[in-house]
């Protein structure tokens, strides 16, 4: 029987969030320069160049924090099929903002998938709150920043009438 290494779990649980970003990249690379570029934005509108190490750390720290609560919970069982499920939900909302905003230029649709990302996401840290405080704790950033990319999304759709979709 195969053993599999101590390091396993938390390496794929830390790298799974970046799954979606990847794929993502090559959709927002090929609207930046062509569509995202053309929208009205807020005056206090990151650069551009923040937005992938932010996401890479956020991606990071809440794959971590997942780690922590699979081991803490003792794999996938019972016991670990609402928290790790809600935020298997929180990921799935996640990945599928960028396709929806950037691919389909849903910016009203966007402005929806990052509330309901942010609801299950504030569900998931509440509910790991009671199983392990760091992994809550590691979730707080990422909460922060949906809020800030809740706002920005809002703006750019209210500013944008003629370019929304939806």
């Amino acid at each position: 029987m195969e053993v599999v290494p101590s390091w396993t779990p938390v390496v794929g649980f830390t790298l799974l969030p970046h799954v979606g970003s990847i794929l993502g990249a090559r959709i927002v690379k090929k609207e930046i320069p062509t569509w995202y570029e053309t929208l009205e934005k807020p005056s206090w509108f990151p650069p551009n160049y923040v937005f992938a190490p932010v996401w890479g750390t956020l991606y990071t720290s809440m794959g971590y924090a997942s780690y922590l609560i699979w081991k803490e919970l003792g794999g996938f069982n019972e016991k670990s099929m609402v928290p790790l499920g809600l935020y298997a939900g929180q990921l799935a909302l996640n990945w599928s903002w960028t396709p929806i905003f950037f691919k389909q230029h849903k910016l009203g649709w966007g402005l929806a998938i990052l509330l309901l990302t942010t609801g299950a996401t504030t569900a998931t840290t509440a509910v790991w709150y009671h199983v392990n405080k760091t992994a809550a704790y590691l979730m707080y950033p990422y909460l922060a920043w949906l809020t800030f990319a809740t706002v920005l999304n809002y703006r750019i759709w209210k500013d944008n009438p003629r370019k929304k979709h939806s």
